[in-house]
């Protein structure tokens, strides 16, 4: 099972890797590198004075919004987030607002930004921006989103009481992990919105590619059979490899 943790450890990480969007253009889009040792030369060390600390927001990190949140010499205060065990907001979830001057109105779930623990609910804690201003232009005033935090700032929609809840997760007699609301124990489903990816596609609309694809058969097929051997002992098994050395002794005083 540790081979097994490992090899999955190591596929996640080329998947991260060598995606369509992988995590090395994200980091070089963003980074502010002041000054760095050329390369090529020995003597010199790989050393480079480089920016640390980041402010993330709602703005991609390779935007110009995002460079202009974090343009040099431009520090901001550390953000401090509150550890969430067991994620329970999905998008398509109708929630009550907890806080601000929406208190006690509820709405729907149209973003989910898990990294800051954060979930935009449309048409609610709004406020007013100018977008597009400079000299000669005034700029247009437009309605935005501001993020809400899950630990405090909304509860999930009891389908009940239709009033705001805590929540658990708890198993059903089929095995399926489902959320329970505590007011009424009733079973509140996650919506079928939470699978769309970002240009709207859900599983139930994509078509499978037979030359490109895995397909769902391949991977859910068992080929893993648990033995008791050593990752060397299988390697030596399927190779045909028998061991005929005999150890040396060895004495403990």
């Amino acid at each position: 099972m540790r081979i097994f943790s490992y090899l999955g450890k190591k596929v996640g990480d080329l998947t991260i890797k060598y995606s369509n969007l992988p995590e090395s253009y994200i980091k070089r889009s963003y980074e502010q590198v002041y000054w760095r040792n050329p390369k090529g030369y020995p003597q010199y060390p790989a050393a480079q004075v480089a920016r640390k600390k980041y402010r993330f927001t709602t703005h991609r990190p390779w935007t110009a919004q995002f460079r202009r949140d974090n343009e040099p010499n431009k520090l901001r205060k550390k953000v401090f987030l509150e550890p969430v065990g067991e994620w329970s907001f999905f998008k398509g979830d109708r929630v009550e607002i907890m806080i601000g001057k929406d208190k006690g109105k509820q709405g729907i779930i149209n973003q989910v930004i898990q990294e800051r623990n954060w979930v935009f609910v449309e048409g609610l804690n709004t406020h007013l921006r100018v977008v597009g201003k400079d000299k000669k232009f005034p700029g247009v005033t437009i309605q935005s989103e501001a993020p809400l935090l899950v630990t405090t700032g909304v509860k999930l929609v009891d389908p009940e009481t239709l009033k705001g809840t805590d929540i658990e997760w708890r198993y059903t007699e089929e095995g399926d992990k489902v959320r329970v609301s505590l007011a009424s124990s009733r079973i509140i489903p996650i919506p079928k919105a939470a699978e769309e990816t970002m240009d709207f596609k859900s599983k139930a609309l994509y078509i499978e590619n037979t030359d490109k694809d895995t397909a769902a058969a391949d991977v859910t097929k068992i080929t893993f059979q648990p033995k008791l051997a050593t990752f060397e002992m299988d390697i030596m098994e399927s190779m045909g490899i028998k061991e005929d050395r005999v150890p040396a002794k060895s004495y403990w005083y």
